[in-house]
């Protein structure tokens, strides 16, 4: 069958099937990682739900207290008590001695609360080892450079798998023009990218938290766009692309352009766009003013720290 041919709702039922299986099981994935981020990134701030202070506390960090009391008052609030929270907390703030950490009784509360998930095989930082927790007692920073360098391969490989797949998919609808079928397609690698890109802006600064709420949304709607458009052309063309005559609906996107057009939109659109390019200009001359300096300060640090 030549790939000019290939029409969603002519597709066998085998292949409908199989698409329709894969597009339900990203669907539900994504579904979940949105959960996952609620009780992660959206109890950064100690209340549930995602708001752009949870945003700041994960990639920034809370500057004002230590990774252990944010995590403790954040997303950890749940896993032990008030008392033993505030045991723990009391001992960072009294200098995280190592005498101190036994006679406290905070060695027991960490043996007991955390050290069944924060041990030497997990993925999340070992508190078996003291100078583990004594490294969290410092400042609150944030993620590190480190877990952001191996969470952004993470994501860019496996977010751009899955969206390979679901575009192939969509790329066989017919309902769209070739022209927004490609804008449809090629928008949430852009998003991807951004969102990738606002993780690292917003560790070096909290005003690109609103980056990442940007980049997120978009990446959402561009996925549910082209699986509510190939789900629909698949098992309900019929009902959903044809009018009571059988005769074929108006592309929609050709019928949405003309009533953008006809709207006036496209000097709102061109406005738009000189927003969007100034905006980026006023981000990049930042970064070429503090955040390129703020990063070859941190590489300097880092070298002059593994010298000694």
């Amino acid at each position: 069958m030549a790939l000019e041919s290939i029409r969603l709702r002519k597709l066998e039922v085998p292949l409908k099937v199989l698409f329709t299986g894969y597009l339900t099981t990203v669907a539900v994935g994504y579904f979940v990682a949105l959960v996952q981020i609620l009780f992660t990134h959206g109890m950064a701030d100690g209340k549930f739900g995602l708001s752009i202070e949870d945003i700041v506390y994960s990639y920034y960090g809370n500057r004002s207290g230590t990774m252990l009391e944010t995590k403790l008052n954040g997303s950890m609030k749940e896993n032990a008590g008030e008392m033993e929270r505030f045991a723990i907390i009391q001992w960072v703030r009294d200098g995280a001695d190592r005498k101190e950490y036994v006679e406290s009784g905070v060695e027991k509360i960490i043996q007991e609360r955390c050290v069944m998930c924060h041990n030497k095989t997990a993925s999340v930082p070992d508190f078996t080892d003291f100078n583990v927790l004594k490294e969290l007692s410092r400042q609150d920073e944030g993620a590190t450079f480190g877990s952001l360098t191996r969470v952004s391969h993470i994501h860019l490989f496996g977010i751009g798998f899955i969206f390979m797949f679901v575009g192939l998919i969509f790329s066989f609808s017919e309902t769209s023009t070739v022209k927004y079928k490609c804008i449809a397609i090629g928008m949430p690698y852009i998003f991807l990218m951004v969102d990738i890109l606002s993780w690292w802006l917003t560790k070096l600064h909290p005003m690109f938290a609103w980056l990442v709420v940007l980049a997120g949304t978009g990446m959402a709607i561009s996925f549910f766009f082209m699986w509510i458009v190939s789900i629909a052309e698949m098992w309900f063309f019929d009902k959903v692309f044809l009018n009571a005559q059988g005769e074929r609906h108006e592309q929609w996107s050709i019928l949405l352009e003309t009533k953008f057009r006809e709207a006036g939109g496209e000097a709102a659109a061109q406005r738009l766009l000189q927003l969007s390019k100034e905006t980026g200009q006023q981000a990049w001359d930042w970064f070429m003013a503090q955040g390129w300096p703020y990063l070859k300060s941190l590489y300097r640090k880092f070298t002059e720290k593994r010298d000694k």
